[in-house]
C-alpha cells in the first residue's frame, strides 16, 4: 500500500495474475511470462494445439488489465482489408471513408494466424513494429498501448503456412500452455465453465495503469557483469552454426526489458541470472531456426543456457 492506503501498481499487477490463474489453472510460470511479456511492451505469440486455452488466455489478459479487445479469426482466405480496414465511398458526402478495421484496438488476438496466406500475416508487420498502418497512402495511428497475442498451431497441422523469420522476430515472446496436469484438470472438469468466468472478471487496472508499470519497470538495474551474460548468449547463437542466423539486436533489447519485468513482478531492484534463464527459452525459442530442419526447436534455447557459463 501506498500512503494513502490504496495498493501500489505492483500490487494491482499482482492482483491481476492472481485473476489469471484462477482462469488458466496450473500454468503459474507461462501465466507470469505472458504478463512480462506485456509489461515489457512486447507482442506475445502462443503456440500449441487446439482446445488448451490460447484463446482463453488472450481474453483474460485484455479483461484484466482493463484493455480494449478484439479478435479476428486468420483464415486462408482472408485478406489484409479485413484486419486493417477499407476505404468506402459515401456518395451523399461525395468522398471516400475510412472504415477501420479490428486491427484499431488496444489488445488484437489474431487467432490462428498461421492459417493466413503469408501476405495477410505481413499487414501486420507494420502494426506491430511501428504501432500505425498505412492504407490508402494515409497512415493512421494505433490506441496506446497496442499488443498483438497471436495464437497459432504447430507446423505440423494440416492449412498451416510457417512465419516468416521477420515476423516471428516481431514477437518478443513464444509461450506453450500444454495440456495441464491430472490435478488442474480435475479442477477445471468440476469447476465453471471459462466463459461464464471470463464474463466475471473485473479489471484490474486500466491502460493509463499499465503504461505507468511499464515506466516503472525501467528503473530496475542492470548490472554490466550481467550484460556480459547476456552477450555471450548472444554471441553464442550467432556463432553456432546449427542455427541459419543469430539473435537479433531487437530481440537483445526485449531480452534485457522483459527481464526487468521479470525482477519487477519478484519485487527486486535488480536483474539476477535467475531471470535471464527463465526468460531466455521463450525469447529465443521461436528465433532460433535449425540448419537442417528450417524450423525452431524449442530446446535449443535451453542448451545455450547450458553451454553459457554463469557469471
Amino acid at each position: 500500500m501506498n500512503h494513502l492506503g490504496q495498493p501500489t501498481l505492483l500490487q494491482q499487477v499482482h492482483e491481476a495474475e492472481q485473476q489469471l490463474n484462477t482462469i488458466i489453472l496450473g500454468k503459474t510460470e507461462t501465466l507470469r511470462l505472458a504478463l512480462c511479456c506485456v509489461l515489457a511492451r512486447g507482442h506475445l505469440l502462443i503456440e500449441d494445439v487446439p482446445g488448451v486455452g490460447k484463446t482463453t488466455l488472450a481474453h483474460a489478459l485484455a479483461n484484466v488489465l482493463g484493455l480494449k479487445f478484439a479478435r479476428i479469426q486468420f483464415t486462408s482466405d482472408l485478406l489484409p482489408a479485413d484486419l486493417l480496414g477499407v476505404s468506402v465511398y459515401e456518395r451523399s458526402e461525395e468522398r471516400f471513408r475510412f472504415h477501420p478495421g479490428p486491427i484499431f484496438t488496444q489488445v488484437l488476438l489474431a487467432d490462428e494466424i498461421n492459417r493466413a496466406t503469408a501476405k495477410t500475416q505481413s499487414a501486420l508487420l507494420e502494426a506491430m513494429a511501428e504501432q500505425q498502418v498505412t492504407i490508402d497512402g494515409q497512415t493512421s495511428s494505433l490506441p496506446h498501448p497496442f499488443f498483438v497475442i497471436a495464437t497459432q498451431n504447430p507446423q505440423q497441422q494440416i492449412g498451416t503456412f510457417p512465419l516468416p523469420e521477420s515476423q516471428l522476430d516481431r514477437f518478443l515472446l513464444r509461450i506453450q500452455l500444454g495440456y495441464p496436469d491430472a490435478k488442474a484438470e480435475r479442477d477445471l472438469l468440476q469447476g465453471i465453465d471459462r466463459r461464464d468466468l471470463l464474463a466475471q472478471i473485473k479489471p484490474v487496472l486500466n491502460a493509463e495503469q499499465l503504461i505507468a508499470a511499464q515506466l516503472e519497470i525501467q528503473s530496475i538495474q542492470v548490472a554490466p557483469a550481467l550484460l556480459d551474460y547476456i552477450q555471450a548468449l548472444l554471441a553464442e547463437t550467432r556463432e553456432n552454426q546449427r542455427y541459419t542466423c543469430g539473435l537479433s539486436p531487437r530481440a537483445a533489447l526485449g531480452l534485457v526489458q522483459a527481464c526487468k519485468a521479470f525482477a519487477w513482478l519478484d519485487q527486486r531492484k535488480m536483474v539476477i541470472p535467475d531471470d535471464v534463464q527463465q526468460i531466455f527459452p521463450a525469447l529465443a525459442g521461436h528465433r532460433l531456426i535449425l540448419r537442417l530442419s528450417g524450423r525452431s526447436d524449442p530446446d535449443s534455447a535451453k542448451q545455450i543456457l547450458k553451454q553459457v557459463a554463469i557469471p
